[in-house]
């Protein structure tokens, strides 16, 4: 036992520091689990039959705006239509996709508490443990039926919402102070990862692999399983209960952080405050204008590519990656400006939250919207929605770290409440974007652009006023109640103190 533990406090000090292999596996836990929760959305376009999307008039809708389609040449030449194995019209596949979204918002709050009792490493491991399961049975419950499919999308969002509450629980131990930036942008730059290879692998799966749309799920539901394993071997709650950690690093971690052990006696959880809390509101009122531009872009930009730009296939899939290949970099290189602007004391927290938050969300509103109003110049639109969702990046050093600031005790929940209500803003565009584009025109497009800039500008103001990155003064509830508790025990004390001295006072209380 004792060699074990040798080996594995020599291979883990002679590569990174427990708190970056943490950082590292956490992304790979997020990529897997956007991964497995996206992968649907592409496979499911060859596990239909295609229709002919004619309306009921048989009316035939031609936009006068928009750019010419790519013509079929002998170079060029049109790829055979998948004949699909299941008959689900337009209404069912929206279920099916949206069915996830409905189980990943109810155990948000409830993982965040779980994580804060428990610890997030059994928590975060448990959840995509389950994600992990329910991909592999895909296959099997879409060849059941739509209504099992559903069922089975419904509980793989259980399992998948606690993720983020349980990593803000981890990095609220493991993250100092002046590497909170970084370290939070390497985990929550998963997401980028993961919207990439969601997209790009699951298209060489289909493409390549014989046995057609069923070996998405299985290869990604078998890499979440391999990621559990290593998770549990790898990584732990908190310093103090890692047995490979160095005495230097655990000794630098108490020293920034203030303790190297997770808190079990928090007390009751100041729910009051928190939800009266104006740095909480404008934290999830922020998340909510995020999330509405991010979910535009991620459901609807490969039907913008494709409906009114006529991309090609290839193109597609290349063009509607990048701007989160770009959105990562920028999310890594602004967090390690962020620290370093905080290690110089440049600027105070709060004014650096504020203003990165504002890079990434008026940034990305004026580049789409420019996007749309180029014309049929396929590189300009390319670049300005690639450079616009790049500034996106910026919010991983404000918005995805706040709720650490504001609480590191309760970051879990926080995240919870900020995550769990952004969710909802994601549900809905894809469904407002169906309202507002039944022709697929350019400038039905353009409307639903100046909707994503206007939210993303207002709810910025709101952070701009209202957000901050100083710790709260309930985040201690326990440590509030314990000094509350001696203060009243002192002031009897004193009172009775003062009953013995003087019995005739004593004769007037009574």
């Amino acid at each position: 036992m004792v060699y074990k533990k040798d080996i594995g406090t020599r291979v883990a000090n002679a590569c990174f520091s427990q708190r970056y292999i943490l950082a590292i596996m956490g992304c790979a836990g997020v990529a897997n689990a956007l991964i497995m929760r996206a992968c649907l959305s592409i496979t499911i376009t060859q596990m239909v039959r295609p229709s002919n999307h004619t309306s009921e008039s048989g009316e035939i809708y031609h936009d006068p705006d928009a750019c010419p389609a790519l013509p079929v040449t002998p170079a060029n030449p049109s790829k055979p239509v998948h004949p699909g194995e299941f008959d689900w019209d337009e209404k069912t596949q929206g279920k099916i996709l949206s069915a996830f979204y409905y189980g990943y918002i109810f155990t948000h709050i409830p993982g965040g508490l779980l994580s804060e009792k428990f610890g997030g490493k059994y928590t975060l491991g448990l959840g995509i443990f389950s994600t992990a399961i329910f991909t592999l049975l895909t296959p099997w419950a879409a060849r059941m039926g739509s209504d099992e499919l559903i069922a089975l999308r419904f509980i793989e969002g259980l399992g998948e919402g606690t993720t983020f509450p349980a990593l803000c629980t981890l990095l609220a131990q493991w993250a100092p102070p002046l590497e909170r930036s970084k370290l939070s942008s390497i985990v929550f730059a998963g997401v980028q990862i993961g919207n990439v290879m969601a997209n790009s692998m699951s298209s060489l799966i289909l493409e390549f692999i014989p046995g057609g749309w069923p070996w998405v799920f299985y290869i990604f539901g078998g890499v979440g399983m391999v990621w559990c394993v290593l998770w549990c071997l790898l990584c732990y709650n908190d310093p103090s209960s890692h047995p490979y950690i160095t005495e230097k690093e655990k000794r630098y971690l108490q020293e920034t952080i203030g303790q190297i052990e997770r808190k079990k006696d928090l007390g009751p959880m100041p729910w009051k405050a928190i939800l009266t809390s104006g740095p909480v509101w404008a934290l999830i009122i922020a998340e909510v204008g995020h999330d509405w531009g991010l979910y535009t872009m991620v459901t609807d930009l490969p039907k913008y590519m494709n409906d009114v730009m006529h991309f090609s296939v290839a193109q597609n899939g290349i063009l509607s990656s990048l701007p989160y290949l770009v959105m990562w970099v920028f999310s890594i290189s602004t967090s390690a400006l962020a620290d370093w602007l905080l290690k110089v004391e440049y600027m105070s927290i709060t004014t650096l939250r504020r203003s990165f938050a504002t890079l990434g969300a008026v940034v990305p509103g004026l580049g789409c919207l420019a996007a749309s109003y180029v014309g049929c110049d396929k590189v300009a639109v390319s670049v300005l929605f690639t450079a616009g969702m790049g500034f996106m990046g910026f919010c991983y050093a404000s918005l995805r770290v706040n709720s650490l600031d504001l609480s590191p005790n309760y970051s879990g929940t926080i995240m919870a409440l900020v995550n769990g209500i952004g969710c909802i803003s994601g549900m809905g565009t894809p469904y407002i974007v169906g309202i507002l584009t039944p022709n697929r025109s350019l400038k039905e497009w353009r409307v639903v652009f100046w909707i994503m800039f206007v939210i993303l500008t207002l709810t910025n103001f709101v952070y701009i006023f209202y957000g901050t990155g100083e710790v709260q003064p309930w985040n201690d509830s326990s440590e509030q109640e314990t000094s509350s508790t001696d203060d009243k025990r002192t002031l009897k004390e004193k009172e009775n103190n003062t009953t013995q001295d003087d019995p005739e006072k004593s004769i007037g209380v009574k």
